[in-house]
């Protein structure tokens, strides 16, 4: 299967969580992918967790359920290990949908609500860091031709 153009930033779906049109940014040299949330908490078995985030309108303060999840050591830029939640969900990238895996955390300070890494992007994608959104205008560009 030949690999698709994606650029340093893009929209995409994320169909199980309910979100559509997300700002990702492109991130080759993270590992794992990442998304914003809020008062992630273990209960009963399950983790619960919030997305939403005034900076961000299309995070709807959907509250989230996850009865399949694990922990995850992730490794900073500098070198330092954080541990967080990792849970699998689904991704919709030039109208395919693939699996994902995502690590929980607190991005309210970056402008980007998800940052896709190596795991997700490897052997799907080649990045183009000239680009931006490559995804998403073919994505509305189908959409208006479909409507005419």
């Amino acid at each position: 299967m030949p690999k698709r153009i994606i650029g340093r930033t893009d929209k995409v779906d994320f169909p199980e969580l309910g979100l559509q049109d997300i700002d990702v940014k492109v991130d080759t040299g993270a590992y794992t992918s990442s998304i914003h949330c809020h008062n992630i908490v273990e209960e009963k078995d399950n983790l619960i967790c919030t997305f939403f985030d005034k900076k961000h309108p299309l995070y709807n303060g959907q509250v989230m359920t996850f009865s399949d999840y694990d922990i995850a050591a992730v490794r900073s830029s500098n070198g330092e290990i954080q541990y967080r939640y990792e849970v699998q969900s689904k991704i919709t990238v030039y109208g395919k949908t693939y699996k994902i895996s995502l690590t929980l955390t607190s991005r309210e300070d970056m402008r980007f609500p998800v940052l896709l890494g190596r795991k997700f992007l490897t052997n799907k994608f080649i990045v183009d860091t000239s680009l931006t959104d490559v995804s998403y205008n073919l994505k509305k560009n189908e959409s208006k031709n479909f409507i005419s």
